[in-house]
């Protein structure tokens, strides 16, 4: 058997993180079966489908690394194929037409809420006498398509990753709408809906295992009535853990950040979030380790290694992991994902002339980094002719010996032609011992000239691009004045 899998979101807002992780999941699958991953855009809730939500999962699958082996396809694009299945389940007296109004279902609902019951349809038109039908289409009526489900049938399903499912039918809600009431008073049925969509179109497309969040159980338990309805073979299903967050709930925007943008803005490298991905419900069988690209955790994944358990999300080990992948990055590469947050900041940059500065600047601060998005406070020093002197920095420049040392130092940069970080310190070292100071004195009054503070990156780096940019002079000369 060829393994066929999908992912299938909704163009109903950005790319979540949690149909993100089920995209990687069956990425993983996927590859690790040389099957075919499928993309599919479920977009028949017309009024909440966007175009730009459309590009925003698309953009944001190919900036995680998952690529597709076929679509997008859209539902919108197939409605003859569930008109098609409707009528199929019309035919065979699986599913009928149901003419309840909105306000009658309202009354239903009321006096089961009044008898502590869960609420249900209670299945009154699945019965009707063509009399009975004639009459309510004679009032303006306009039908929906219920989809029959026996109160006594026991479904049962193998899960991938939960074992052996049992639901009873009574537990479903009552029969279910399979199609809308027609749009504009039209003739027919409707726009279909997801339970009846979803089963026609992984029939078209031959899944084989349907790899999805575990809050779709009780749908798995209807779409299994709509395979045997329409006499097709059921795929494998597999139900993978919830995202939760730190109190054990469902990860939901109340929490700050649920789309892949967001990630993506707050600095997050695709590769670190891509792997934290594969972590939150799977475990490696090599369970210490925890860097890994989504090629390397396809070679060994497995569906039997999913968790039942929900999956905390955890900022600290996102975090530990993306400064991980950022720490590894050579600075020509880094540069480059750095260069949209600097310029965010407003900072100039040169792309063509500054190229070679400011992949100095990247191999400065790149062992500080925890997210690309630190750059702008990490950078912030290096980036301007002039600073703010902090309280720090003012006292170390008020001792007796600093004046002479900045004053020393700006005597050396007139002389010294191409200044490196051998160079600098060469120099430092010349003027502790003709100044007779601690050399501790002569650093932390550099510093807190160029700096502005006695805390920061590495000095002899920082003197380096700022001299590049001749703003060393500027700064001394600057600090002098206080």
């Amino acid at each position: 058997m060829t393994v066929r899998v999908r992912i299938a979101p909704s163009p109903t807002g950005n790319l979540h993180i949690g149909t993100a992780r089920t995209a990687v999941f069956n990425w993983l699958f996927a590859r690790h079966h040389g099957g075919t991953f499928i993309l599919r855009i479920e977009d028949t809730d017309i009024e909440r489908s966007r175009p730009e939500y459309t590009e925003n999962i698309l953009s944001g699958l190919r900036w995680l690394g998952l690529d597709w082996d076929e679509g997008p396809f859209f539902q919108t694009q197939r409605l003859d194929h569930y008109q098609k299945a409707i009528q199929t389940l019309l035919d065979n007296g699986s599913a009928y037409y149901c003419y309840v109004t909105s306000e009658e279902l309202d009354e239903m609902r009321e006096k089961q809420k009044a008898r502590n019951q869960a609420p249900r349809y209670d299945n009154r038109h699945r019965n009707l006498t063509p009399e009975q039908k004639a009459a309510f289409e004679a009032e303006g009526r306009k039908p929906v398509v219920r989809f029959k489900i026996e109160d006594g049938r026991e479904i049962v399903w193998q899960d991938q990753v939960r074992g052996k499912m049992v639901w009873k039918g009574s537990d479903l809600g009552g029969d279910m709408v399979i199609a809308r009431t027609p749009d504009n008073g039209g003739e027919g049925f409707g726009q279909p809906l997801y339970n009846l969509a979803v089963v026609v179109d992984d029939i078209d497309m031959t899944i084989t295992q349907v790899i999805r969040g575990e809050d779709h159980i009780a749908n798995t338990a209807k779409q299994i009535l709509l395979y045997e309805a329409l006499g097709a073979t059921i795929p494998e299903f597999a139900h993978t853990p919830l995202i939760l967050n730190k109190e054990g709930k469902k990860l939901s925007k109340r929490d700050g950040v649920t789309s892949i943008d967001d990630f993506k803005a707050m600095g997050f490298v695709p590769e670190a979030l891509a792997n934290y991905m594969t972590l939150l419900g799977w475990t490696p069988p090599d369970s210490t380790q925890e860097i890994f690209t989504l090629a390397q955790a396809a070679e060994s994944f497995s569906l039997e290694r999913v968790n039942k358990a929900g999956a905390k999300f955890d900022w600290d080990k996102l975090d530990w992991l993306n400064s991980q992948y950022l720490h590894h990055l050579p600075a020509s590469e880094l540069v480059e994902r750095l260069i949209p947050y600097w310029q965010g900041a407003g900072y100039q940059v040169d792309l063509e002339s500054d190229r070679p500065w400011l992949e100095q600047l990247a191999a400065l601060i790149g062992p500080s980094l925890t997210r690309l998005a630190d750059a702008e406070k990490e950078s912030r020093l290096i980036f301007t002719e002039t600073i703010e002197f902090q309280a720090d920095a003012i006292q170390q420049l008020q001792q007796p010996s600093a004046k002479d040392v900045l004053s020393s130092i700006l005597a050396v940069i007139d002389t010294v032609e191409t200044l490196t970080e051998e160079t600098a310190k060469e120099q430092i070292n010349q003027i502790t011992k003709s100044l007779g100071v601690k050399k501790g004195v002569v650093m932390k009054s550099l510093r807190a000239g160029l700096m502005g503070a006695l805390q920061g990156p590495d000095l002899m780096q920082s003197w380096v691009l700022l001299n590049q940019k001749g703003w060393d002079k500027t700064r001394l000369n600057q600090a002098l004045t206080l």
